[in-house]
């Protein structure tokens, strides 16, 4: 695909958490180079095609060298010296956003870059070009409002998050917890839907169903579909418990239209069938 160079400037700088500075693409010449410089903000580029290398200091003002080529990006922080040059037999080709704001830092280190890591790489092919396709959106879009452009500077940076492979090792619990609270929050508004799977689940939360695997056996030790039998089974022992509804009733609400795979499922967890569970444990009795 053929790309346009472009070049703009943002003329809104009334955003705080989140502003953009200038944008842009361009098809660069063989050995072509920019540096060595600084910049006042945030700037990424991301590589459509060849390749390049860029210098880099570190927070210790050490120099590293990094050779990049298409479908990955660098991060320029504010005040950090760099140099990066086009390759001669195969010049790279890129697009760029400058941004700055309250939440940048924050961002940006939970995306895994930061002053001292600032190489990007996708987790995969699909979502490299997800992110690319929220860049181009502001690129070749100046001529929409600044609320468009905005919205979609904060959906490439929740990409960026979502795609970076320094995020799939970050350690940060933070980022963890939210991801298994908004976990929570979707067992809590679909426990009662039969049809809903830990697939559901994982674009719920913007995540690879592996990834949420890996994140639910590191903090609660078990799968994400145990959580789901566990939630369910906790909410028909508590209808068990306080209700008269017969079983078959209670399977439906749990999300079983099997009574036979509700009591199943129900006797692994409590060790008893619901009806004996019930004569052991209610407390409304029926009339």
């Amino acid at each position: 695909m053929a790309y346009e160079n472009t070049f703009s400037l943002f003329p809104n700088e009334r955003y705080m958490d989140m502003t953009l500075v200038q944008y842009g693409l361009e098809q660069c010449a063989a050995n072509h180079s920019y540096g060595p410089a600084s910049r006042n903000h945030f700037l990424f580029h991301y590589i459509l095609s060849g390749r390049g290398t860029l210098h880099s200091t570190d927070s210790t003002g050490e120099t590293h060298s990094y050779r990049l080529s298409a479908g990955s990006g660098f991060l320029i922080c504010p005040g950090q010296v760099n140099t990066y040059i086009a390759d001669t037999d195969a010049p790279w080709n890129y697009c760029w956003l400058e941004f700055d704001g309250l939440k940048c830092t924050e961002i940006l280190s939970t995306a895994g870059l930061s002053f001292d890591h600032p190489i990007y790489r996708p987790l995969d092919k699909d979502s490299g070009d997800q992110l690319l396709a929220e860049m181009l959106s502001i690129v070749y879009h100046r001529e929409r409002s600044s609320l468009y452009l905005i919205g979609h500077l904060y959906l490439f940076l929740d990409t960026l998050v979502l795609s970076s492979f320094n995020h799939a090792s970050l350690t940060g619990g933070h980022l963890k917890d939210l991801y298994i609270r908004e976990a929570l929050s979707f067992v809590e508004q679909n426990y009662q839907n039969s049809t809903a799977t830990i697939a559901d689940m994982a674009a719920f939360c913007n995540l690879n169903q592996s990834y949420l695997a890996k994140i639910f056996k590191a903090n609660l030790n078990q799968t994400p579909q145990q959580f789901l039998i566990y939630y369910r089974m906790n909410k028909a022992a508590e209808l068990l418990r306080h209700t008269s509804a017969p079983i078959s009733e209670i399977s439906r609400q749990v999300g079983y239209q099997s009574q036979l795979n509700f009591s199943r499922a129900f006797k692994n967890i409590y060790g008893l069938s619901p009806q004996n569970w019930r004569k052991e444990h209610q407390v409304l009795k029926s009339r």
